[in-house]
C-alpha cells in the first residue's frame, strides 16, 4: 500500500477518489465519527514534502477550517482562505502552483450561509481596504436576485451565486487551471457550507470527462 503522503500516491489518484475523501470526510465531520489524526506522525510524514490531494478556496471565518469540515490531517489539503472567498491575482496563483506544481487533483471553492462579507457587501459597507474586497461580491447580489428560494439545499441564494462568481473567475483567468481542467486532469466543484449544522452542499460540479460522484458510503 503507498504511503499517503507521497508523490506517488497523489500521482495515482483520481480526481473522482480525491473528491470522494472530501465527501467522506465531510459525512464523518457531521456524525461525530471523526479520524484519530495523529498528528505528530503526520509531521513525520510530511516533513521531507508536502503533496495534498486537493486545494480548496473558502472564507476566512472561524467556523469554516477546512481540515475540520473534512475531516483530514495535515498535508491533506491546500487551503486558501480570504474573506468572501474571492478570487484575485494572488489566489490565482496559489491555486495554479497547487495544481500544476504539486498536482492536487481536486479544486474546491466553498462558500457558507451567514457569510458576513457577503452580509457587508449588501449592506454597502465602505471602509479602507475592505471596500475593494466587497465590491467583487457585488455582482453575486445581483445574480442572486434571479434565483428562487429552494432552488439549493441551504437557503442563502447568495452564498451559492458568490462561489459561482469565484469559479467562473478562476477559470477566466488562468489558463493552466483551465487548461487541466479541460484535460480531465483536475476535478472543479462548487459547494456550500451550512454553519447550523455543519453540512456541505456539493452543489455544483463542472469536471470534465468523468463527472465526480457522491456515492461511497462514509469511511470510519
Amino acid at each position: 500500500m503507498m504511503k499517503k503522503h507521497s508523490k506517488e500516491y497523489l500521482k495515482e489518484l483520481t480526481a473522482q477518489e480525491g473528491f470522494q475523501l472530501l465527501v467522506e470526510g465531510n459525512q464523518r465531520f457531521i456524525h461525530s465519527l471523526n479520524k484519530d489524526h495523529d498528528h505528530l506522525e503526520m509531521v513525520n510524514e510530511t516533513r521531507d514534502g508536502q503533496y495534498p490531494f486537493a486545494v480548496i478556496l473558502s472564507c476566512m471565518d472561524s467556523r469554516t477550517s477546512v481540515e475540520l469540515i473534512f475531516d483530514q490531517g495535515l498535508g491533506d489539503l491546500f487551503s486558501i482562505r480570504i474573506a468572501g472567498n474571492i478570487v484575485n491575482n494572488d489566489i490565482l496563483a496559489s491555486i495554479e502552483y497547487a495544481v500544476k506544481y504539486v498536482g492536487s487533483k481536486v479544486l474546491v471553492v466553498l462558500g457558507h450561509t451567514e457569510c458576513g462579507a457577503i452580509m457587508s457587501a449588501k449592506n454597502g459597507v465602505k471602509d479602507g481596504h475592505i471596500t475593494e474586497l466587497l465590491n467583487r461580491i457585488e455582482p453575486s447580489i445581483s445574480k442572486a436576485m434571479l434565483k428562487q428560494e429552494g432552488d439549493h439545499l441551504f437557503n442563502d441564494n447568495t452564498s451559492y451565486a458568490n462561489v459561482e462568481n469565484s469559479l467562473e473567475e478562476i477559470l477566466t483567468g488562468s489558463a493552466i487551471i483551465k487548461e487541466l481542467f479541460t484535460n480531465g486532469e483536475l476535478g472543479i466543484v462548487g459547494a456550500v457550507y451550512d454553519v447550523n449544522s455543519g453540512a456541505v452542499d456539493f452543489f455544483k460540479n463542472i469536471t470534465r470527462k468523468t463527472k465526480l460522484s457522491k456515492t461511497a458510503k462514509v469511511d470510519i
